[in-house]
């Protein structure tokens, strides 16, 4: 009887496990707004339009997303923004503009906070308490596989077929299969209390100050990701003369790195300290970043940009678990909380791009250098 019940719940597990893939679709306007600058001639803070288009939404939409997931469940909540993650891929298929292009990032960003908002919380319903962090942290592993995936994808479409945008309709197939197989799995969801939140009981939680410390290094650690993704093939093109394509799979290495941290961290995570774990691991990152902004070697360069990446890979999930279970029976709107931090993916590049304007890429990457600071000194003393 247990083994019959234990298969049912990998069988629902499953599909939840393969959305995470799709959420990491959002992570591909970094190579993209390189190429869009390219095909469209525009400045660096025109081109970060781009990703201020996709993570924008995250502060507009995560909370009403919070209260809509408690009135028609986490499940059709999932299965919705897989419906507006396929209307924004085929956009700049059927146009190809600047303007179109953003209005497909716009909604790419709203179909991906709506997944993200409703995805992690949806996990609780198909795992046990124990095993949250674990799989939040699969979760974030199999995200990073698809976020590595990406710039390759794309520099693929670019140079082998000719049309870098041609990742679109892959990624649109790949969110149709999602779906599908979310459809025909049935998952129980939990019952109680969070069919009867109110909006006053989502902005209730900005007073809970454990909370909002949480959200502010989603915020950072977000920024910091986005902003580097974007600045990371125009910065090897500025500092080594590196073309676009080539440098774009540097964010592929840098995710790459990702995927192989929260792989890691999956299993040191389930014998050590996260908070231990998380200092060492933000001095580590704080000390190579120097390291990555101080050196011209492309050798030096890429070996930095990857510990950079293995370094910072479990800074979300170790976040996000700590803050979600420090009130389960409230995950619906923690959960809205912290992904409307997300939102930092849209702040932190538009500083980025106007400083890049203003003198150069490299004086651009003390955005990011900052945020890592502040996540270090916060990990000492926040409370997990």
């Amino acid at each position: 009887m247990k083994t019959q019940e234990n298969k049912s719940k990998v069988y629902q597990l499953m599909p939840v496990l393969f959305a995470f893939f799709v959420m990491g679709f959002v992570d591909v306007v970094g190579i993209s707004t390189s190429y869009v600058k390219n095909d469209f001639t525009l400045s660096d803070t025109l081109a970060n339009l781009l990703p201020m288009m996709v993570f924008l939404w995250f502060a507009v939409c995560s909370l009403p997303t919070g209260l809509l997931m408690g009135r028609i469940g986490r499940k059709k909540t999932v299965l919705l923004s897989s419906l507006v993650t396929c209307v924004a891929m085929l956009i700049p298929l059927i146009y190809y503009s600047f303007p179109t292009v953003l209005l497909a990032f716009a909604l790419l960003g709203i179909g991906n906070t709506i997944l993200q908002v409703s995805l992690n919380p949806l996990l609780l319903d198909v795992v046990s308490k124990e095993k949250v962090t674990s799989m939040l942290t699969l979760g974030q592993f199999i995200k990073a596989i698809s976020s590595t995936l990406g710039p390759v994808i794309a520099g693929v479409a670019a140079g082998v077929w000719g049309n870098w945008h041609l990742i679109f309709p892959i990624y649109a197939f790949i969110t149709l299969l999602s779906w599908l197989w979310l459809v025909f799995t049935p998952i129980r969801e939990v019952e109680g209390e969070v069919t009867k939140q109110k909006g006053r009981d989502v902005l209730a939680l900005f007073k809970n100050s454990r909370l909002m410390i949480a959200f502010s290094v989603i915020l950072l650690i977000v920024g910091f990701e986005i902003s580097l993704m974007t600045a990371v093939p125009k910065y090897f093109l500025e500092r080594c003369e590196l073309p676009i394509e080539q440098g774009g799979l540097g964010c592929s290495l840098y995710f790459s790195a990702r995927t192989l941290g929260t792989f890691l961290g999956a299993i040191i995570l389930a014998r050590y300290s996260s908070r231990r774990f998380l200092i060492g691991n933000m001095v580590a990152a704080v000390l190579v970043f120097l390291l990555f902004m101080a050196t011209t070697s492309m050798t030096v360069l890429l070996v930095a940009l990857f510990l950079i990446g293995l370094f910072c890979a479990n800074v979300f999930p170790i976040i996000f678990s700590s803050a979600i279970q420090s009130d389960p029976s409230k995950a619906n709107e923690i959960s809205a909380l912290m992904i409307m931090g997300v939102a930092g993916g849209a702040i932190l590049p538009m500083v980025m791009g106007i400083l890049a304007d203003a003198t150069n890429q490299w004086t651009s990457l003390f955005v990011p250098l900052l945020a890592l600071i502040y996540i270090m000194l916060v990990s000492v003393k926040m409370k997990y």
